[in-house]
């Protein structure tokens, strides 16, 4: 992919996940909630790790250990996405599901976790994240957003 078509495709998801943020914002997750085989979409805040402004991004998540388990797949991308550097770098993050908004602890899955977690939960669910992970050739980081009392 050139140079010119990498940004335009940036360009493309940015504008898009804005307009998919405003939506489920606005119908309180009525309108982009779910996503493909039933995954439930949620919204997640965190700091930009240059600028430190907030950051939203509508992610799939799967429920894991009393929390949501979110994947970095960046559309199976080579490189990890923007969000998922963010994550790794934010203290705790803001979720959304649906109508409500609350603060969360953020774990990052490493080693035999992570791949139990990708294959047992992520792929059980929706097979075709067996099929990104293969396309990106690396492994897709995962993380696990708690709630975290208020």
């Amino acid at each position: 992919m050139s140079t010119q078509q990498s940004t335009v495709r940036h360009r493309m998801m940015h504008t898009g996940n804005r307009l998919g943020v405003s939506l489920y914002r606005h119908s309180g997750g009525r309108i982009g909630g779910h996503g493909t085989g039933g995954v439930r979409v949620i919204l997640v805040t965190v700091p930009g790790r240059r600028t430190g402004l907030p950051r939203t991004t509508p992610v799939g998540a799967f429920p894991y250990q009393g929390g949501l388990l979110v994947v970095g797949s960046g559309s199976a991308s080579p490189q990890e996405p923007d969000w998922f550097r963010n994550l790794r770098k934010a203290a705790r993050a803001e979720v959304q599901v649906g109508k409500e908004t609350y603060a969360a602890g953020i774990r990052v899955l490493t080693g035999a976790e992570r791949d139990s977690a990708f294959h047992d939960v992520v792929v059980a669910q929706v097979p075709r994240y067996g099929t990104y992970e293969a396309k990106c050739g690396r492994p897709m980081p995962l993380a696990v957003l708690t709630r975290l009392p208020s």
